[in-house]
């Protein structure tokens, strides 16, 4: 779906993007996450032809995006938190039945996807309201289905949870995956709500200072960066405090026990489980939070580039000393 190799950019003589590979096939849900100023937003307005690189090779779905750019943007959506599509006067109706005529949708499939989204979404009780008297969380969900009339193939989604609240967040979050998983809709994250990430994308790509440095499994990068995992054991009563081997003990008060450990679950549970009897174990996994900002914080990444997937990245971080 996406392919792109040795791409770069710069503004005047300052490099945006440098030497950044990867590709993303069609179905795929990817985050793209990196601190302001990494590159994020130069490589998305390079993939929906905005900008044209200074050197590299990029296809999006076998076009290259700004030389074929009207029939290369009537194939994909976008949402920008800070950006509306939507005519500001008009009803949210009227907006979407004015982007059914820009992109020449079939009457029958503006209703049945008006149809679909109004249900997913909960339009219904704003369709009629003009789109500056809508709340931002009203507004997003309008532009989610605005973006998505034209039954895209590839969605680009620039921090589509800014701002809302926890419902209004969880709901947008659904949306996502329901049209990702049913309508095979490829999906580009870029957030710093690390929420959407975890809830969303499993593949995570890590861009700073212009240079892709980590192209792979979210699950991947945890155990590589992140924190320890935790296991919670609420014994039948309070246990002997004798170590385990590969466990760490936190906390420790009256029958629960908080360990720390890295690895697989399993071993630990058979380990607290033979300890003494156990009413209730929970495996807390840490959060991904943390993790990135230690990676920023520490330019870990800087100092040791990896890809889980060398067939997903082709620039090997050569350049990178």
């Amino acid at each position: 779906m996406i392919d792109v190799q040795h791409l770069n950019k710069a503004f005047k003589g300052k490099p945006a993007v440098q030497d950044v590979s990867f590709s993303i096939t069609r179905g795929e849900m990817v985050g793209y996450l990196g601190p302001n100023g990494a590159g994020k937003s130069t490589t998305i307005k390079v993939l929906t032809g905005l900008l044209v690189p200074d050197s590299g090779v990029v296809s999006v779905g076998g076009l290259v995006p700004w030389r074929e750019r009207r029939r290369h943007v009537a194939r994909l959506g976008a949402v920008f938190g800070q950006r509306t599509t939507l005519w500001w006067d008009l009803p949210v109706r009227e907006s979407l039945e004015l982007l059914r005529h820009v992109y020449r949708v079939p009457r029958e499939k503006f209703v049945e996807n008006l149809r679909a989204f109004t249900e997913l979404l909960e339009l219904g009780p704003f369709l009629n309201t003009p789109a500056r008297s809508l709340s931002l969380g009203q507004r997003m969900r309008a532009d989610l289905a605005a973006a998505l009339l034209h039954d895209p193939e590839l969605l680009f989604l620039d921090e589509p949870t800014v701002g809302l609240d926890v419902v209004a967040k969880e709901r947008i979050r659904e949306f996502v995956r329901h049209i990702n998983a049913q309508r095979g809709v490829t999906v580009l994250l870029t957030t710093h709500d690390l929420g959407d990430v975890e809830r969303l994308a499993r593949r995570v790509m890590i861009i700073d200072t212009g240079r892709l440095l980590y192209d792979g499994d979210l699950p991947e990068l945890q155990a590589r960066y992140g924190s320890a995992r935790e296991l919670i054991v609420d014994f039948e009563e309070a246990p002997a405090t004798a170590p385990l081997p590969g466990l760490e003990v936190l906390e420790h008060s009256g029958p629960r026990v908080r360990y720390a450990f890295s690895g697989p679950a399993a071993v630990p549970i058979a380990l607290v489980t033979a300890l003494a009897p156990v009413r209730d174990i929970t495996v807390k996994e840490p959060d991904i939070e943390p993790t990135i900002r230690r990676i920023y914080e520490g330019k870990l990444l800087a100092a040791h580039p990896t890809s889980t997937n060398p067939d997903r990245s082709k620039c090997l971080f050569s350049q990178i000393p």
